[in-house]
C-alpha cells in the first residue's frame, strides 16, 4: 500500500464548496435564551471570520509534529447520526455550510478514508465502546437494537469504564442505543453522567420514540425537557465542559442529528403531525418516509454544525482547549437525502457510502493544524487510541480489534498493515491495504482497487483471483471467531 503521507496517493476527492466559511460562535449557551444568543453572535461573525481565513494555506499531507508534551487530555468525542461521508463541506458538499466542524478540520487532522465499524447505529456504537467487533457479543448482533432483549452487558469493559478506572471523570450526553432500562445503561458500563435517549431514534420536540414512549432520561430516571433535542443536548454539553473538572474527563457526546424524523429547529407543525400520529399508534410515524427533503437535511446538518461550534466555543473560553482532544465522526454512512457522491451504496450497506464516514481529529498541544490523513481505520482503532494517550490499558480478558493510531498521530510512525473487517446479514466486506472484498446479498464475491474506483464500479474478481481468494479467506477467518447470528424466524 502506497504510504499515506505521499499526498499524491490520495483518492480523488469532490470538489470543494466554493461558498465561504464563517468562523466559529463566540458565545456559549447555557439556557434556551442564550442558545438563540450563540445562533445570532454565529451569523453576525460570518464575514470577518472569512476575510481572516481566505488568506490561509491550504491542507497538506499528514505530518507528526514531535517534541510538543501535554498532560493527559480531556476527550471530547462528538458522533454524528447518519451523517454522510461527503455532507460537510470540507468534504466537498456543494450545498451545505459547515464553518465550524470545517474549522475544526483546519485546526488539526482531517480523514479521507475512515470508516464506521458497521453500517448501523448499535453495532458501530458497540465497537467503540468496546474496541473491538461488534459480533463479539450478543448485543451487537442487532443491527439495530430495536427491543428490550438485547444490550451492552455492564460486566463488559468499555473504553468509559476503563477510562474511569484510569482516573478520568466521564459523561455520555445523547443517544445511547445500546440497549433499554433496567437491565443495560451508560452509568451501568462506565459513565458517571447520562442525559440523552437510549432508542435509535426520537421526535425532536416531544421525546418519543420509536414505541411511542418517552425518551430522554438523567440517568435512569425520565427527564422532561420539550424544547428541541439539539439544542437540549447542546446546552448540556458546553454547562460539562464548562465545569471545573478535577480530573481529566471523556464526554461522548452523540447527537441525533441528523437522522430522521426530519426536523429542523422551529418545524413544531411537522413534530405535532408526526406526534398525532405516533400517539393514533402508527409504528412508522418516525421513519418519516412521506417527508423531509435535500433542503431540510441540509438545514439540520448546519444546524449539526452550528451546535458543535456552541461546544466548542465553550471549551475554549473554559481555557482548556489546548489539552483536550476532539474526534468527530458519524456512526454509519448517510441516508436517502446524504451527499455521498462519488460513493455507492448508503447506511445499511458494505458498499463504501453505508460505512466510509467524516473524522476530524483535533489535540493542539500536540497536533499541527491543516493536515490530511489518507490512511483507512474505523471506529475501533479510535478506542484504542484514546486509551493509549489517556494512559489506560485495555481488559486482558477482552482484547481490542482496533489498532491504536497514537504513534502515527504523534510520532509519524505508520499505522500497522492489517485488515479492516465488517460484517452484517447478508453482507460481508474487507479492507486490507488499497484492495476491498465485498461480498452483497446477492452472493456474488466482488473484488475493488479503490484509489483507482472508489465509486466500486470496476470489480476485478475475475482478473486477480488470487487476491480475491486471499482477501475472501482472511475474511472467514476473522468471522469463525465471532459468535453467529441468531437463526431468523
Amino acid at each position: 500500500m502506497t504510504s499515506s503521507y505521499d499526498r499524491s496517493s490520495a483518492q480523488p476527492q469532490p470538489p470543494r464548496s466554493p461558498q465561504p466559511r464563517p468562523g466559529i460562535s463566540r458565545r456559549a449557551f447555557g439556557t434556551a435564551t442564550a442558545a438563540a444568543t450563540a445562533a445570532v453572535t454565529v451569523a453576525a461573525t460570518q464575514a470577518t471570520a472569512t476575510r481572516a481565513e481566505a488568506a490561509e494555506p491550504a491542507e497538506r499531507p499528514f505530518r507528526a509534529a514531535p517534541g510538543r508534551h501535554s498532560r493527559r487530555p480531556n476527550i471530547l468525542f462528538v458522533l454524528g447520526d447518519d451523517l454522510g461521508w461527503a455532507d460537510l463541506s470540507s468534504y466537498g458538499s456543494p450545498h451545505i455550510r459547515t464553518p465550524h466542524l470545517d474549522r475544526l478540520a483546519r485546526q488539526g487532522v482531517r480523514f479521507t478514508q475512515a470508516y464506521s465499524g458497521s453500517a448501523t447505529c448499535s453495532p458501530t456504537r458497540f465497537s467503540l465502546y468496546t474496541g473491538r467487533y461488534p459480533g463479539r457479543t450478543t448485543g451487537g448482533l442487532a443491527e439495530p437494537i430495536a427491543d428490550r432483549s438485547a444490550g451492552l452487558e455492564p460486566t463488559h469493559p468499555t473504553l468509559a469504564s476503563l477510562l474511569r478506572d484510569a482516573g478520568y471523570r466521564t459523561a455520555l450526553i445523547g443517544k445511547w442505543h445500546c440497549g433499554y432500562l433496567p437491565d443495560y445503561s451508560p452509568v451501568r458500563s462506565g459513565w458517571e453522567e447520562f442525559f440523552g435517549n437510549f432508542g435509535g431514534a426520537l421526535e425532536y420536540y416531544s421525546k418519543l420514540g420509536l414505541g411511542g414512549e418517552y425518551d430522554l432520561y438523567e440517568g435512569d430516571t425520565a427527564y422532561k425537557d420539550l424544547r428541541y433535542y439539539t439544542r437540549v443536548l447542546t446546552e448540556r454539553a458546553a454547562a460539562y465542559v464548562r465545569r471545573d473538572h478535577d480530573r481529566p474527563w471523556l464526554l461522548n457526546l452523540n447527537y441525533t442529528t441528523p437522522h430522521w424524523p426530519w426536523i429542523a429547529d422551529g418545524d413544531t407543525e411537522a413534530s405535532a403531525e408526526i406526534v398525532r400520529r405516533i400517539k393514533a399508534g402508527d409504528p412508522a410515524a418516525l421513519w418519516h418516509r412521506d417527508g423531509g427533503s435535500v433542503e431540510k437535511y441540509a438545514q439540520m446538518v448546519e444546524d449539526l454544525d452550528r451546535s458543535v461550534g456552541v461546544v466548542l466555543d465553550a471549551l475554549k473560553r473554559s481555557g482548556q482547549e489546548k489539552d483536550t482532544l476532539v474526534v468527530f465522526g458519524s456512526d454509519n454512512g448517510g441516508e436517502r437525502f446524504s451527499y455521498n457522491w462519488p460513493l455507492s451504496g448508503n447506511k445499511g450497506s458494505l458498499q463504501e457510502g453505508g460505512i466510509r464516514v467524516p473524522a476530524i481529529v483535533r489535540w493542539p498541544a500536540r497536533l499541527e493544524g491543516r493536515q490530511v490523513s489518507d490512511e483507512p481505520v474505523f471506529s475501533s482503532d479510535w478506542t484504542a487510541t484514546l486509551l493509549e494517550l489517556a494512559g489506560a490499558r485495555p481488559h486482558p480478558a477482552y482484547p481490542l480489534d482496533g489498532t491504536s493510531l497514537a504513534g502515527h498521530l504523534l510520532r509519524g510512525e505508520t499505522v500497522p498493515d492489517r485488515p479492516l473487517f465488517w460484517r452484517v446479514r447478508g453482507e460481508r466486506a474487507l479492507r486490507r491495504g488499497d484492495w476491498k472484498y465485498y461480498r452483497g446479498k446477492d452472493g456474488r464475491d466482488r473484488l475493488f482497487h479503490l484509489p483507482s474506483d472508489q465509486r466500486e464500479q470496476a470489480d476485478r474478481a475475475a482478473a486477480e483471483p488470487a487476491l480475491l481468494g486471499e482477501l475472501r479467506a482472511a475474511w472467514e477467518r476473522i468471522d469463525a471467531g465471532l459468535l453467529p447470528y441468531p437463526a431468523t424466524r
